[in-house]
């Protein structure tokens, strides 16, 4: 049988071709060329396990010469596969994995959201992984140890753009610049109708990170891979056709599920369009809030019956198209109006930081950007107090000679003064 060399395309999915794109980076990592007849012998090995492996991704581990397929390269950029807290006996992509659900997978990686875990490549978390991109998709995945961006494909099977759903992960590596240049994030519901952002959950520096990101990332775009982890138990339910109320559980900070995209498109079809600037989306978020809150006022409801959560009668009514519409701005009486225009009076330190959203951070972002200070939005001021403002604050700050507890990131009265003079 003769094989003649082609190199492998970076958007086919087929065993092959990803067969010997593993080959390629292991050698790459390596630092030696790999002799052509070895890189022969990878491609029928490759082609086989496609056979074989019903075209799976990684149906069969290929390696350079002279490395073991189930071991990290020594001295590799970005260090070993490791177990948790760093242990060895960490295992690889061939064993059978295990289950969970995408429910699941979107929960753990909200709790390092939650508790802004800080970026390293060398510590582990409370929970034991390792506190990198990598680490992070592992924990998500409960992999039980903490892979690489090269060993991560090695639990997973490639997939479509269109096919992307929460709890799949877009890989990058880098071969030139393992390190430096390689990342993978978590996915988690695209964040706009033509499908060109995404909600990415990530671990990159300073911490953390969940925010809205242009398909597939800020940089390298074209590079990014979408994989899916091959322990998934079931299948993300579809609602779309199921009008029984799913729970008050579904909704609210943290939820990402496909009941929160319905929500949202039922609202959006009731009057609620200007509540979303970006979705609706399977991510619950303040505008999902909002916009139930004013279809329960439209109602007539108002204290615990308005919180903007739906329950049964809100769903119901929504689902049947009974009920009132949103009514347009000039008369809905929530949400409440944006802060007035000029220079406000300062709304107190409790309006900013960790976990505020408002208007009046809106409104801070706003004018930081107009003064000058807006360089570490990447992507403009939002309702979300977040790193970004902080950085930002603080530069006003220490351009205005402060140092110190004065320049921490968080405004006061003299700052907002000065902010708005």
């Amino acid at each position: 049988m003769e094989f003649n060399e082609v190199e492998p395309d970076d958007t086919c999915a087929c065993g092959g071709c990803d067969g010997r794109r593993r080959a390629r980076l292991l050698a790459v990592r390596s630092g030696r060329v790999v002799p052509r007849r070895t890189r022969r012998a990878a491609v029928l090995l490759a082609a086989v396990g496609s056979v074989l492996g019903g075209g799976g991704a990684a149906s069969i581990a290929v390696a350079a010469p002279g490395t073991d397929a189930g071991t990290q390269i020594p001295g590799s950029p970005q260090g070993e596969v490791s177990g948790l807290y760093g242990g060895s006996g960490a295992r690889r992509g061939l064993a059978a994995q295990p289950a969970t659900t995408r429910a699941e997978i979107m929960r753990r990686a909200q709790t390092w959201v939650d508790q802004k875990v800080p970026y390293s490549m060398g510590r582990y978390w409370s929970d034991g992984y390792r506190q990198d991109c990598s680490g992070f998709v592992s924990m998500a995945w409960g992999l039980g140890s903490s892979q690489t961006t090269w060993t991560l494909p090695d639990f997973a099977e490639r997939i479509s753009k269109d096919d992307l759903q929460p709890g799949d992960a877009l890989i990058y590596n880098n071969a030139s610049d393992p390190q430096g240049g390689s990342h993978v994030v978590l996915f988690g519901g695209w964040a706009d109708a033509a499908r060109t952002k995404y909600t990415a959950l990530e671990q990159t520096r300073p911490n953390t990170l969940k925010r809205t990101t242009p398909y597939a990332y800020w940089s390298h775009a074209g590079s990014y891979l979408p994989y899916r982890y091959k322990g998934l138990s079931q299948p993300m339910p579809a609602p779309e056709n199921a009008d029984a109320f799913p729970g008050a559980d579904k909704f609210g900070p943290g939820q990402v599920n496909p009941y929160v995209t319905r929500l949202g498109k039922m609202l959006v079809d009731r009057g609620g369009t200007r509540f979303y600037g970006e979705g609706p989306s399977p991510d619950w978020g303040e505008a999902d809030r909002r916009a139930t809150e004013a279809f329960q006022l439209a109602q007539g409801w108002r204290g615990a019956e308005a919180d903007g959560y739906p329950g049964k009668d809100t769903w119901d009514l929504l689902v049947r198209r009974l009920g009132k519409d949103i009514p347009t701005a000039a008369g809905t009486p929530s949400p409440p109006p944006p802060p007035p225009a000029g220079a406000p009076v300062f709304p107190g330190a409790d309006a900013f930081g960790p976990g505020r959203v408002n208007d009046w951070v809106l409104r801070l972002g706003q004018q930081l950007v107009a003064k000058g200070f807006g360089a570490a939005y990447r992507e403009g001021p939002s309702r979300d107090w977040g790193e970004a403002d902080r950085l930002n604050v603080a530069a006003f700050q220490r351009a205005r000679g402060w140092s110190g507890a004065e320049a921490d990131g968080y405004p006061g009265p003299d700052t907002w003064k000065l902010l708005f003079s």
